[in-house]
């Protein structure tokens, strides 16, 4: 059975027992396998990844898909309908852990503990991406999400969730599953979106970031209409920066928290624990007890959807940290944030002083579940859309990706 199918929405198989059940695989597999699920083994060792890795790392996977797209349209090689899809892949995957990693670990003042540099990095991705204003993001996020108000009408994911998508407490899970889909499918909801990244880039930015951005994107404009390229400029680089940007966004919001209970009392530590839990990509290894023919074909369907599935959800949606986002809210400023996946291991082995134990979803269906469960049941008294107040579209789009 996949994990992702699991109709259990609160208790999964342990952590442990399903990751064990893989040291089966041959040891070279051991370390892309922990990467991509998100969960090590019990004492494995990773790599020593530092902020300006991925930093690199992200730069380089964005330049490296916008020129295999530029490429597929310009020389056909690879051929178009492969070139065009990987580029846009290898696109994504870059811009959004540029987003989700390097621009928010700067926001919180902890990609590299220097405040001028942190601050720069963060505003100048804010330009290259066409997100919300990096100081009204930082001050934002951190009040408003991080503190007292998280989770609250007051945090701009309850209000992402509630406006923005137009969910709402006593909504089915399936009646939730269907509003997603058309809205991801819907171009007034990318165009509102667009729309929307910019002004909150543009309103309370200064003059010289607002100058930044309409000389970039004068520049790129003229430069490939003179050259005859601006549908490589279209194709390579704007597709990806909106459409299927603005859709990794959605479905990571809709897997970030889970909404409190009617009746839940907890404060403090185990409140904030209680309402993030890590998303490990991954289906149930077959047992090994089962006959040989039979494993092999449980094998066969574990690769399957490892490939097909898990792959590409990690790789386009739960990009770099997010799928251990619990650790982060422990711990925010943690220096060894850039070791996200063995940092929550190592703090789960310690017994993770001060904290509740920690809680997983197997695979991005069931996350998507968990949280539009938590929201069918949530207290309609307490989270009901019309309480909202003062929320701009611009800023209710901006929430998004908060």
């Amino acid at each position: 059975m996949s994990l992702s199918d699991s109709a259990d929405l609160r208790t999964g198989p342990d952590e442990a027992e399903v990751r064990e059940r893989l040291r089966a695989l041959p040891g070279f597999l051991q370390l892309p396998l922990t990467y991509l699920i998100g969960k090590p083994h019990v004492g494995q060792r990773g790599l020593r990844l530092t902020p300006s890795f991925h930093l690199l790392a992200g730069l380089f996977s964005t330049a490296l898909g916008v020129t295999v797209s530029a490429s597929a349209l310009l020389l056909g090689i690879p051929p178009w309908f492969i070139g065009i899809p990987l580029g846009w892949a290898i696109t994504l995957h870059g811009l959004r852990n540029l987003r989700m990693m390097i621009f928010h670990q700067c926001a919180h003042r902890n990609m590299w503990r220097h405040k001028k540099i942190d601050a720069r990095v963060g505003k100048l991705l804010a330009c290259a991406l066409v997100v919300q204003n990096f100081d009204a993001y930082a001050a934002e996020h951190v009040t408003d999400h991080h503190a007292a108000h998280h989770m609250t009408l007051r945090d701009p994911t309850v209000q992402a969730i509630l406006l923005g998508l137009g969910l709402h407490p006593g909504m089915s899970r399936r009646a939730m599953w269907r509003t997603l889909v058309m809205k991801l499918c819907s171009p007034v909801f990318h165009v509102r979106f667009t729309v929307s990244r910019i002004q909150s880039y543009w309103i309370g930015g200064s003059v010289r970031s607002r100058i930044a951005l309409v000389a970039g994107w004068a520049a790129m404009i003229a430069l490939t209409t003179t050259t005859g390229t601006l549908h490589v400029l279209a194709l390579a680089w704007i597709v990806p920066l909106t459409v299927f940007f603005q859709i990794s966004n959605t479905l990571r919001l809709c897997v970030k928290h889970t909404f409190p209970a009617r009746d839940h009392t907890a404060t403090g530590r185990e409140r904030f624990a209680g309402l993030t839990n890590a998303i490990f990509l991954c289906s149930y290894p077959p047992p090994a007890e089962l006959p040989g023919p039979r494993r092999a074909i449980g094998w066969l369907r574990w690769w399957a959807a490892t490939v097909f599935v898990h792959f590409p959800n990690r790789y386009l949606v739960l990009t770099g940290d997010t799928v251990c986002h619990d650790y982060h809210h422990r711990k925010p400023m943690a220096r060894d944030w850039p070791d996200y996946v063995f940092a929550r291991q190592r703090d789960l082995e310690a017994g993770h002083p001060g904290w509740p134990p920690y809680t997983a979803a197997w695979g991005l269906r069931a996350a998507i579940d968990r949280v539009f469960n938590s929201l069918s049941f949530a207290d309609l008294d307490v989270y009901r859309p019309e309480l909202v107040n003062g929320v701009t579209r611009r800023q209710l789009f901006a929430a998004f990706d908060d």
